[in-house]
C-alpha cells in the first residue's frame, strides 16, 4: 500500500524570456520544456564550472594540508612569525647598523636559530634588520648587541644570552603560532593604515 503523494506546486520557468508558469515533471526541474533548457545552459555552465572549480580548490587545499610535513608547518610559521618583526619595527632603522634605507629588510635574530632554536619565536631576539647587515655581515652582531641593549635593556640581554629550555614545537603549536602571528601582523597594519 503506498501514500498518496502530494500534487506538485507550479514553477515559474527559469528562462527569462519565458517565464511561463508550469508544474514539475522531476525533482530539480528549472525550465519549462527542452527549448528553455537549451537557451539557458551557457549560464547554468558557467555557474556548474565554478562551482567545480571551488569545489577543486577546497579539496586541493585539504589534501595539501594532509601531506604537509612539520617542517613545512614550521616555515609557515617562522614567515608569519618574520612579517610581524617587520611590521612591529617598520619605523625603526635597522637595529645594527642604524640605518633608514629603500632596500630589503629581514628579521634578524640576535641569538640565530641555528644556535638556540628554543628562542626562534622570541620576540625580543628578533629585530628588523637590513639585509646586508643580516646577510653580508652575519648579522653585525656587536652593533646588534649594543642597540639591543639600548632598546630591551641589558637584564633581558643577558636572559637571551643565558641558558633555555629546548623546544619541541608539535604541528598544532606551529599552527597555533603562524595564525597568531598573521593575526597580529594583520592588526599592525590596519593600526597604521
Amino acid at each position: 500500500m503506498s501514500l498518496p503523494s502530494k500534487p506538485r506546486k507550479a514553477k515559474i520557468c527559469k528562462n527569462p524570456a519565458c517565464t511561463a508558469s508550469f508544474v514539475p515533471m522531476r525533482l530539480g526541474q528549472a525550465v519549462c520544456d527542452f527549448a528553455c533548457g537549451l537557451a539557458i545552459k551557457d549560464v547554468n555552465q558557467e555557474k556548474a564550472r565554478k562551482a567545480l572549480a571551488d569545489m577543486g580548490r577546497k579539496e586541493l587545499r585539504a589534501a595539501k594540508e594532509k601531506v604537509k610535513s612539520r617542517a613545512e608547518y614550521m616555515k609557515d610559521a617562522q614567515t608569519a612569525f618574520n612579517a610581524w618583526v617587520r611590521e612591529r619595527d617598520a619605523k625603526l632603522p635597522c637595529i645594527s647598523c642604524g640605518r633608514h634605507h629603500q632596500g630589503k629588510y629581514d628579521a634578524g635574530h640576535y641569538r640565530t636559530v641555528g644556535s638556540n632554536p628554543a628562542l626562534r619565536f622570541e620576540p625580543l631576539n628578533c629585530h628588523r634588520q637590513c639585509s646586508p647587515c643580516n646577510t653580508h655581515k652575519s648579522g653585525d652582531i656587536v652593533n646588534y648587541r649594543i642597540e639591543l641593549v639600548k632598546r630591551i635593556g641589558a637584564e633581558l640581554v643577558e636572559w637571551l644570552e643565558g641558558p633555555h629550555e629546548p623546544k619541541r614545537y608539535s604541528i598544532e603549536d606551529l599552527k597555533t603560532i603562524t595564525a597568531e602571528y598573521r593575526a597580529k601582523t594583520r592588526e599592525l597594519k590596519r593600526a597604521a593604515a
